[in-house]
């Protein structure tokens, strides 16, 4: 450390934290007693939106005003690099920007963006791109007065002239309805509240059904409203009534039918009506069946199931007869490959499309109805590649999208007879950006038990491999969701620093198929931290990075993944961040009111069962906090998320505070405006970035 210059590390020991009042609790269950000091942080959603907060509430208020104000103070020599790294990723955005075009029912959409503002304009052209603009929506109106505002989606009916848009004011993913005439730009005086957002409009131009939340925000009821009438009188359709799952409702592809899907993690259920005949009643489809998941398209007078029926653990595409649908009728179509996982498929007229992983990597085949099939060559070994909007149904190009480490995202026509690529677009990075200068690798290291973790590496070519240089891990590990690599404008301005920046693809992800979601869940999620403790220690042996400059990041489920990783082996770390960690798991898991929590015993495991109850808690971070060094640590959270409650990391590090035994940074920065996904505006989450880049450069240069 350089002691003659001002840094966080002199800045910690001139500064006195937040001292979070200490408050016995006892938790209790299977006879087991955890002593909790900070549990009156939690307070009910009554008492975060009372407009006239009582004491507790007050109480939180002003310890989580006081992490960010103690945060503040410690890294207030660092203003000046942390608006200069802002500028810096701001610079490289095409301000005045606009998003390919896609043409459905007549009219091409497009969004855009215009200099210095926030958020996006929506559009449409009738029947050429060339025509006159139809504005739909100017975001930056509507979120005028509000300092969040996140648009949820928007609907327009089959008619072309009904808008229904969606919108969030809060951050906790509640949004309310609304409706736009097109022909006459009015908006229709019905505002329906407390919905997911999505909105699916029936054939007849009159009926939408959207889909509402409970207290807990489990989306659990399908409604559905006729246009022009009261709320109050819409008529509810579907009630899932089981709290493990959760309701959706779309429109099939040929657009013949209303879909209502119910889904938990491991079982699925489907209900199917004709969407010229929205009054009537939905069908079963397929029961729900313990473990049985399945999605379902339609084409002709066929459905296309996408299951794991029969143990096919990669999944296998299933069909029936349009109007006996139970699964006994079901018959195979594309058989389960142990090779190869099939993570997605779409109906087209001439051709299905399936979206599959092998060897860890995307690849997207084309099967025509004759049995002819190939996959769409890509040039880089390594890449993220997936089906974009594709709404049109008698088509032979797909639009997809495509990018890497290295290349911007990009979004191409692919002409499925002839193979002919044509680029549309690809991401401009303002400034002296090259893809040439940048180099990606693929690792695969090997794990404490033998299983190969694939990682992915990307630098700035001539980064020294001498032990010398810093280096992000990042990773995730959770819920079968896949960290692809994926490129970044912002990232350039760590890689330009000298850093390299890594992915591990650690299990409970699905990259390597479902096989490696399923080793990283219930009693083998410890998988999932010591697959990324390896990677780390990979790196180091292999001098990509100095061993004080190992830093780490992970966020929500990844933020589970950093808290135990710095439990498991603190001292490999030179420092970390947490994005909105979910790290008080035995509590979260034990407390059914909580968003998310009923939903989540297929992920985690019911710790009202004694074996995951010891399971849960033998890797929880806030549980394992002990009195020992812990790295450099940035937190970050939000007053208003609905995934991770603020309450998990400002408990989490008033325990840290409490118990370690080192001098290192410890900080916490809590939005108090916005939830789970950070701020809303385009510009704004770069300053969350810019911050979060700022740390890890500081630890970089001491």
């Amino acid at each position: 450390m350089n002691k003659s210059k001002v840094s966080i590390y002199s800045k910690v020991n001139t500064s006195t934290p937040p001292n979070a009042e200490r408050i016995p609790h006892v938790h209790e269950a299977h006879g087991d007693q955890r002593l909790d000091y900070y549990h009156w942080m939690r307070l009910s959603d009554e008492q975060k939106n009372s407009t006239i907060p009582d004491v507790q509430t007050q109480n939180v208020i002003d310890y989580l005003l006081a992490e960010n104000k103690y945060r503040e103070e410690i890294c207030e020599h660092l203003k000046d690099k942390e608006e200069t790294i802002f500028l810096e990723i701001k610079s490289r955005i095409k301000q005045t920007d606009m998003s390919v075009p896609y043409k459905e029912n007549g009219y091409y959409y497009v969004s855009r963006f215009e200099e210095n503002k926030e958020y996006a304009i929506y559009s449409r052209h009738k029947d050429s791109i060339n025509s006159q603009e139809e504005i739909l929506l100017n975001v930056n109106q509507l979120a005028e007065g509000y300092d969040y505002y996140a648009l949820g989606g928007i609907s327009v009916s089959e008619d072309n002239k009904i808008l229904a848009y969606s919108f969030d004011t809060v951050s906790r993913r509640m949004y309310n309805i609304n409706f736009k005439n097109l022909i006459t730009g009015e908006h229709y005086p019905e505002e329906i509240p407390n919905t997911s957002g999505n909105m699916v409009w029936a054939n007849d131009n009159l009926h939408v059904f959207y889909t509402i939340k409970d207290e807990a925000l489990r989306d659990y009821k399908i409604m559905r409203h006729k246009l022009g009438s009261s709320v109050e009188e819409d008529v509810e359709v579907y009630h899932e009534n089981d709290e493990s799952f959760n309701c959706y409702i779309y429109k099939s592809k040929s657009k013949k039918y209303l879909i209502i899907g119910s889904g938990a993690t491991l079982s699925d259920e489907f209900r199917i009506l004709e969407a010229n005949n929205p009054t009537g009643n939905f069908r079963v489809f397929q029961s729900r069946v313990k473990k049985l998941e399945y999605s379902i398209s339609h084409y002709k007078d066929k459905w296309y199931i996408l299951c794991n029926k029969d143990d096919a653990y990669n999944f296998k595409v299933m069909s029936s007869n349009e109007y006996n649908t139970s699964i006994d009728q079901w018959e195979e179509y594309i058989p389960h490959s142990s090779e190869v996982f099939i993570s997605d498929i779409s109906i087209y007229n001439e051709h299905l499309i399936l979206e599959v992983r092998k060897d860890g990597i995307t690849q997207i085949e084309v099967r025509f109805w004759n049995g002819d099939s190939y996959y769409i060559p890509f040039a880089e070994s390594s890449y993220f590649a997936t089906s974009s909007i594709n709404p049109e149904f008698q088509t032979d190009i797909l639009r997809l999208n495509y990018t890497s480490l290295t290349t911007p995202n990009s979004t191409y026509d692919f002409n499925v007879r002839t193979k002919e690529f044509v680029l549309l677009k690809q991401q401009e990075v303002i400034g002296s950006f090259s893809i040439n200068d940048y180099q990606t690798e693929r690792q695969m290291i090997k794990a404490e038990d033998g299983t190969m973790i694939p990682l992915s590496i990307v630098y700035k070519k001539g980064y020294a491999k001498n032990g010398t240089q810093p280096l992000l891990l990042y990773g995730y590990g959770s819920y079968g969701l896949s960290m692809d690599p994926q490129f970044s404008s912002s990232r350039l301005s760590l890689l330009d620093r000298g850093f390299a920046f890594a992915i591990a693809h650690v299990r409970g992800g699905q990259e390597m198929g479902r096989k490696w979601y399923e080793h990283g869940k219930f009693f083998e999620k410890k998988n999932t931290f010591t697959d990324f403790v390896n990677c780390g220690e990979w790196l180091l042996a292999n001098n990509y990075c100095h061993p004080k400059k190992l830093y780490a990041q992970g966020g929500s489920a990844g933020g589970l993944l950093i808290g135990a990783v710095i439990n498991l082996k603190p001292e490999l770390w030179g420092g970390v961040i947490a994005a909105v960690p979910f790290v008080d798991v035995v509590s979260t898991m034990l407390d059914e009111s909580i968003p998310l929590t009923t939903g989540e015993y297929d992920e985690w495991g019911n710790p009202k069962q004694k074996d995951y109850y010891d399971y849960m808690k033998s890797y929880s971070p806030y549980d394992n906090v002990e009195a020992k060094y812990y790295p450099p640590i940035l937190i970050t959270t939000g007053y208003h998320d609905s995934q991770v409650q603020y309450w998990e990391p400002a408990k989490w590090i008033a325990k840290l505070r409490a118990l370690k035994i080192d001098n290192n940074p410890l900080m916490m920065y809590c939005n108090m405006e916005t939830g789970h996904g950070g701020s809303s505006g385009r510009f704004r989450r770069l300053r969350e970035i810019a911050m979060e880049y700022t740390f890890l450069i500081e630890l970089s240069e001491e």
